[in-house]
């Protein structure tokens, strides 16, 4: 049964100082859905000029009442803000699933999952919120009786937020929930392909009468909107998720001020299974490290480097369970893969498989358009064997339905296929052998290790990666520290004077 995609799309403005407003130059993006290749509806397209706005509503939400009205409340007092917000997404969780499944194309069932972990992921941000009341001012001993020294942790101010278009609402949350708990004021940027979600997001906050300035959400193009944002002088800190390239030219232009930035970018993450075990169960953790979010994430483990002694029946087996994927238009019940992004994503994904073909690699299944689909951005679950590492196909991030194959004879042989990599976000290992994984996870050269699995992610661990993966860490603790700057506090408490310098108070020393 296929659930309605023709419903409206909320046509929505950006979303400043708390309310919606239009772009100065009033136009508008058309928004494309990538399982029918029709515009079905659009949204703003902001520049500079209206990123200007932004920063300066947030800088305003920052000063007014001299900071008492975010910066300085108590954690517990803007924890109170997320917990709402977290439960108006759950009450608008059918509606934010739909949305995202028309924009992005991902499986409605996926779409779903994900506001849950939206919802999850304020409340947790809540929880530390709370928990920053206590660590705002941390006593240190120092070695000087005469001093008496504590930490502050302190929001760092006006920070930009760029996220990406695989995860839309769910990646943009990872940044905005830590940085409102941190009492930061936040300018969010998504990416001009997926937006719809983000700006709901902005409808929820004035439901819940978040103050004025704290978050703002301005669309647009990466050089119109995001380029000025990550160069503001203003804007304190950026936070991005995307591409290796654009980080790049993120951290260029940050740079010029000396500008602090998170990079979580791209990565081409191994998965190393070994020889003993089940062949279902290393089948299924193959498919969901690669096919899950129709193989667009940074994350995906799209190397499979596979034991030869059982490559050949490993692989039998994988195809006979990849044959099985329902690939459909995301709205349709039981699908498990729907369209690409894009048109422009479909072409630079059809130009990976091709150009592995004609470097020599063989297409074991998939390659191409779905027979029964004649229209949208879909690509068959694809994998490909008799794969050379000096081949495109297994050096770059290809960011679609598409694994590679190679296969080791021993775990040094396996660790180094693993680590044959520019990147390095990810990495998984398969084996019954707990002490073998443990000697792969401590050799595994990436920021995120999966041991018999792939893919969980829960926003209580830390992710991102080393590399050209970038750096820094979004969730868990450590994303909440993103946002925070610490101030060293130092006073001297004797009465003493502190007698290095002669006071001219006092007698000169007499002469000998």
């Amino acid at each position: 049964m296929a659930i309605s995609s023709s419903s409206s799309i909320p046509s929505r403005q950006l979303f400043i100082n708390g309310e919606y407003r239009q772009p100065l130059h009033k136009k508008r993006i058309p928004i494309v859905n990538p399982s029918t290749e029709q515009i079905i509806g659009d949204i703003p397209a902001g520049t500079a000029e209206d990123v200007e706005l932004a920063v300066d509503a947030a800088r305003k939400a920052l000063s007014r009442n001299k900071g008492k009205d975010w910066p300085k409340t108590t954690g517990a007092f803007r924890a109170k803000y997320l917990r709402a917000i977290a439960a108006k997404v759950l009450e608008r969780k059918s509606e934010l699933a739909r949305l995202e499944a028309l924009d992005c194309g991902k499986p409605l069932d996926e779409a779903a999952w994900d506001m849950d972990d939206v919802a999850g992921c304020f409340e947790y941000y809540a929880d530390l919120a709370e928990g920053l009341d206590a660590k705002k001012k941390v006593p240190v001993n120092v070695p000087m009786e005469t001093f008496k020294s504590h930490v502050r942790k302190e929001p760092i101010g006006v920070v930009g937020l760029i996220t990406p278009w695989n995860y839309p609402l769910l990646m943009a949350i990872w940044k905005v929930a830590p940085a409102l708990a941190a009492g930061c004021a936040a300018i969010l940027k998504p990416s001009e392909l997926t937006s719809i979600t983000c700006l709901e997001l902005g409808d929820i906050c004035r439901e819940v009468g978040l103050p004025p300035g704290v978050l703002n959400i301005v669309t647009g193009l990466g050089p119109e909107a995001g380029a000025p944002l990550a160069a503001h002088p203003h804007v304190d800190k950026i936070s991005f998720t995307g591409s290796t390239a654009t980080g790049s030219r993120i951290m260029t232009a940050a740079s010029q001020l000396v500008k602090p930035v998170t990079l979580e970018l791209g990565g081409k993450s191994p998965i190393v299974i070994f020889e003993d075990t089940d062949l279902d169960k290393a089948a299924e953790w193959t498919m969901f490290g690669c096919f899950w979010t129709n193989g667009q994430m940074c994350s995906a483990t799209s190397r499979l480097i596979v034991h030869e002694n059982i490559a050949e029946k490993f692989l039998q087996r994988l195809v006979s369970w990849v044959k099985k994927v329902k690939v459909s238009d995301p709205m349709e019940e039981g699908c498990r893969l729907g369209p690409v992004v894009s048109g422009g994503q479909y072409e630079k994904i059809m130009k990976f498989i091709s150009v592995a073909k004609s470097e020599g690699a063989t297409i074991l299944c998939g390659g191409r358009r779905p027979q029964h689909l004649k229209k949208g951005f879909f690509i068959e679950p694809t994998i490909i064997t008799n794969v050379d590492t000096s081949m495109q196909i297994w050096r770059e991030e290809v960011f679609g339905p598409v694994l590679c194959v190679k296969t080791f004879k021993t775990e040094e042989e396996a660790i180094e296929l693993a680590n044959d990599t520019e990147y390095g976000l990810a990495a998984a290992v398969i084996s019954d052998d707990l002490e073998r994984c443990e000697r792969m996870t401590q050799a595994f050269q990436a920021g995120i290790v999966w041991v018999n699995c792939s893919q969980p992610c829960f926003c209580q661990l830390p992710w991102g990666g080393i590399k050209r993966s970038g750096f820094g860490r979004d969730l868990g603790e450590w994303g909440l520290e993103n946002f925070l700057s610490v101030k060293q506090v130092t006073q001297y408490i004797s009465n003493e004077p502190w007698g290095w310098y002669q006071s001219p108070s006092t007698k000169p020393l007499s002469k000998l």
